[in-house]
């Protein structure tokens, strides 16, 4: 997957565009990231993610970093062996693109604020 372009609640992949939150699998695309508290992540959001077991984990805050994410999410995730990769999203949608050709990478995006 590839990350084609990115602005303020609109991502380009592979061609499709979406306008909700999105989570980037290496062969599919979960169209409607929703969280149990919009704003903040907790673990409870990522099951898919961890079941999936990528070597890395891409979260992007959002375009304004709104999103938080608290310290116990990156530790819980790097006891399973995945590096977890924080940054606003129009940083993280560069981290996915040049990481996800080397390793199996998911990216984890909120779009807007």
């Amino acid at each position: 997957m590839k990350i084609d372009h990115y602005s303020f609640g609109r991502i380009s992949i592979q061609g499709k565009t979406y306008t909700f939150d999105v989570i980037i699998f290496p062969e599919r695309v979960d169209p409607s990231w929703l969280r149990r508290e919009g704003h903040f992540l907790h673990m409870d959001d990522l099951k898919s993610v961890v079941h999936a077991r990528p070597e890395v984990i891409v979260i992007g805050t959002g375009y304004y970093g709104r999103m938080q994410v608290p310290n116990d999410v990156p530790v819980n995730l790097g006891t399973h062996g995945m590096e977890v990769r924080i940054a606003k999203t129009p940083e993280a949608v560069d981290l996915f693109n040049e990481i996800s050709s080397r390793k199996k990478t998911i990216a984890c995006l909120h779009l807007t604020c």
